[in-house]
């Protein structure tokens, strides 16, 4: 993959800031609005972010990440619920906005909208598009063991992630990587790497390119239930579920009625025979048979219980060796059903 940025001009100021709208509600988005908001290139006219939501076991009502940024670093916020309507789109005009920046804001945007800018919206995706356009990026892209990943700037279009491809920049995913700290990484990467392609485009010198579609790939978003390990896979593809599922909605998996959440797993260096979901205690760990090579049990979470060592999951569950986890039953999905490369 080539670095569409490698011959951007990355000093260039312009003689005003680029007024800039920015739409993005979740962490993702944070480290972008914070870049573009202490960059002199940019000025941040409006940040547009979903209302306020119950969080927590008391239910508070809880600001989302963009809107705490942008109220600490004093940006004017607007939080519709919907942007279809036409005294929304009013206020959206009011800003005057050259540019429109869209990271993970969790709606789309309507035509009205789109049109809104003289130099349109554009979007900040953590994936080398077309692969994986839709809402779990980056767990598809742990899931399939992909080597690498990335981010990609596009011009956004009335379809999901298939506008024009502005730049993309490629991210190497580590052995360790789960879907937080690539997510972390990610969001970080797009910081340092988005305003200079921002200014490039505005000011003539980023040539938009279409995407392939026969290459598109879609993925969907994650419930509890997909978190559900079927122990017939291949080790390698749950050490991958898992890392992919972390923090949420997480792996696990059932025995004796209840739920044990599995965060970390290692593939075992031995390998005795074990039949798919057959425990076993070892020198190494708590092992676990799947449709390959067993696995270690590294670090779990019983339910209503603190994160402890499979280990000491088992010899406080007094489970005879041989126990078997749990089939997933109907209607749950795993890991193994996730939407796959093109």
């Amino acid at each position: 993959m080539v670095d569409d940025a490698d011959e951007l001009s990355m000093g260039e100021h312009q003689q005003q800031p680029i007024r800039t709208m920015f739409f993005g509600t979740p962490d993702f988005a944070v480290p972008i609005l914070r870049a573009l908001a202490q960059d002199p290139r940019f000025s941040v006219v409006l940040v547009v972010t979903q209302p306020d939501r119950p969080s927590g076991r008391g239910r508070t009502m809880t600001p989302p990440p963009v809107k705490q940024l942008a109220d600490a670093l004093g940006l004017p916020v607007f939080q519709p619920r919907t942007l279809r309507h036409a005294d929304v789109q009013a206020t959206l005009a009011a800003a005057q906005p050259d540019l429109a920046v869209v990271a993970a804001y969790g709606l789309l945007l309507p035509r009205p909208v789109l049109d809104l800018p003289p130099h349109g919206c554009v979007n900040v995706h953590p994936s080398l598009l077309p692969r994986y356009r839709g809402a779990t990026p980056i767990q598809a892209a742990l899931l399939n063991g992909d080597s690498e990943t990335g981010i990609t700037l596009l011009l956004m279009t009335e379809r999901l992630d298939a506008g024009p491809i502005l730049a993309q920049w490629v991210l190497p995913i580590q052995p360790d990587d789960t879907a937080g700290t690539l997510h972390d990484r990610l969001a970080a990467f797009a910081a340092d790497h988005v305003p200079d392609a921002l200014v490039a485009w505005v000011t003539g010198k980023l040539i938009p390119r279409e995407q392939d579609e026969r290459l598109a790939s879609y993925t969907r978003p994650l419930t509890k239930e997909d978190g559900c390990i079927n122990w017939t896979r291949p080790a390698v593809e749950i050490d991958r579920m898992v890392r992919a599922f972390s923090p949420w909605p997480r792996a696990w998996t059932q025995v004796e009625q209840s739920r044990l959440i599995i965060l970390r797993v290692a593939l075992a260096a031995d390998h005795p025979s074990l039949a798919p979901g057959e425990l076993w205690p070892a020198a190494a760990g708590l092992l676990v048979g799947t449709g390959s090579t067993p696995i270690v049990l590294l670090e779990v979470i019983p339910e209503g219980r603190a994160a402890m060592s499979g280990l000491a999951w088992w010899r406080g569950a007094r489970l005879p060796p041989g126990t078997r986890f749990a089939a997933c039953e109907k209607g749950q999905t795993d890991g193994s059903r996730f939407p796959r490369n093109a």
